[in-house]
């Protein structure tokens, strides 16, 4: 997942927006958002080369998204996957400081990450570059392949045009949020960050919404959660290399027990 975008306590009907891109090869075999017949009370994609997942919620009032932290000179060929935290956290019963607490502990088992967790009223982030836990304080935020609210082109512009649309209107428009993550703004080079990619590849990762002939935005989902526990999970799936939708999932439920969510 590339691009992470979220407005959290800082609108008056909804606790939670949440706007997501996932950027991923195109031949990686994935499972598009369903209730897993194994966890059933689990909302998630999957991917079927190591069964674990980049972005889910429960019936519970659970939360889980992970971007990749983009360093090609750290990677370990056989470390664990990175989407098992999210699998693990969802089918799990810890508290968010509790669970990212035993990450910490196992932290190199892993290529670099972002993690958001979401538990009752509580959102908690955690980097194994930064190795500290920590609450997410209220407002609109933003994380790519770098740290939280790293000031890359995407992650501002991105919260730029979250903020507008949380301060626009009491009612926030799904189509809003996804016109929002099919930008393919490009940028001059001198805004481009410098990642140890290619000059290339910094210019084909830039945009928030990413095409190339092998690689790019497979799908975006957004998620808005009230402050009554209301979840409503959508999420839109492209054919390969374009903005063209192959298909639309639309969930709504009630988290089971109801929270405090304000």
């Amino acid at each position: 997942m590339c691009l992470i975008l979220f407005a959290y306590e800082a609108h008056s009907k909804y606790s939670l927006i949440l706007g997501v891109n996932r950027d991923e090869y195109y031949a990686r075999p994935t499972l598009q958002a369903n209730f897993w017949e194994e966890a059933p009370n689990v909302l998630a994609g999957k991917d079927l080369v190591e069964t674990g997942t980049w972005l889910g919620v429960t019936r519970q009032g659970r939360l889980a998204a992970l971007t990749n932290y983009r360093d090609p000179f750290s990677i370990k060929e056989n470390a664990r996957s990175r989407g098992l935290l999210v699998r693990d956290y969802l089918c799990s019963l810890k508290e968010p400081s509790e669970y990212l607490t035993r990450v910490h502990k196992e932290r190199e088992e892993y290529n670099s990450f972002n993690l958001l967790l979401l538990n009752n009223n509580y959102l908690w982030y955690y980097s194994n570059r930064e190795g500290q836990v920590q609450q997410v304080a209220p407002g609109v935020h933003g994380l790519s392949n770098h740290l939280l609210n790293t000031p890359w082109p995407k992650v501002v512009g991105g919260k730029q045009a979250l903020l507008e649309l949380v301060d626009r209107r009491e009612e926030v428009m799904v189509d809003g949020l996804f016109d929002l993550l099919a930008n393919r703004r490009q940028a001059k080079d001198e805004e481009l960050p410098s990642t140890g990619v290619s000059l290339e590849w910094e210019r084909i990762l830039l945009p928030v919404f990413i095409q190339s002939e092998d690689y790019g935005t497979r799908s975006s989902t957004v998620i808005l959660i009230d402050r009554c526990g209301h979840v409503l999970f959508c999420e839109r799936t492209f054919i390969k290399g374009s903005r063209q939708t192959v298909s639309d999932v639309v969930y709504e439920f009630n988290f089971v027990k109801q929270r405090n969510f304000g």
